[in-house]
């Protein structure tokens, strides 16, 4: 057999015990997880307060677990130590979990799910019927976000909204929004898509 043939049987072999470790952890959730857990859309990068089950394929000590990123963005795993999970995808987390575990497991399979979503968050406070943290998933806009609060109520000065945005960097910046505008579909460029930790104020 040539090294081609044996590297094709490789990939099948992983390829196999990759499927067979979804399923078992499939099989993992569907019994222990209430049915109000929120899973995320494919590239929904990871916040702090999102809640994970990580595990490890065919290796009883690593069995799966829920996990909660910390406030910092980090979460902790047996032999990996501390590990930053906030702002990635799941793929890249498990990525990093299995280069880290190659020093002690041959060829690891992790398994990484994200089962809530509760960390990614925006804010409507003011004249809203509901106001308060809302959870997003992957992400909404503002005309959603004043909706899921209940609409706004008669004392609301609708064209005064504004959306206050924190960068990575701590400075905030405030974005405007003309109810009335876009509500007659103008201007639709001022509902944007809100990002974790965003305030929807409505005066």
């Amino acid at each position: 057999m040539n090294d081609t043939n044996v590297d094709t049987t490789s990939e099948r072999v992983r390829a196999t015990r990759v499927l067979r470790s979804w399923g078992a952890v499939a099989c993992l959730l569907a019994m222990s997880l209430p049915c109000t857990a929120q899973t995320a859309s494919p590239g929904y990068p990871l916040h702090p307060g999102d809640k994970l089950i990580i595990g490890v394929y065919d290796d009883p000590k690593l069995l799966p677990q829920e996990i909660t990123i910390t406030p910092d963005g980090s979460i902790t795993y047996p032999m990996v130590g501390e590990l930053m999970a906030g702002g990635k995808t799941t793929a890249q987390v498990r990525a990093e979990l299995e280069d880290k575990l190659k020093k002690f497991i041959s060829e690891p399979i992790a398994i990484v799910l994200v089962t809530d979503v509760k960390g990614n968050v925006a804010y409507v406070v003011g004249q809203v019927n509901k106001p308060g943290q809302i959870v997003m998933n992957p992400t909404i806009n503002v005309l959603q976000a004043i909706s899921m609060s209940g609409g706004t109520n008669p004392y609301a000065k609708l064209d005064s909204i504004i959306v206050i945005r924190t960068g990575p960097n701590g400075v905030q910046r405030v974005l405007p929004f003309k109810y009335g505008q876009v509500a007659s579909g103008k201007d639709l460029q001022q509902n944007v898509q809100l990002e974790s930790g965003d305030v929807v104020v409505v005066p």
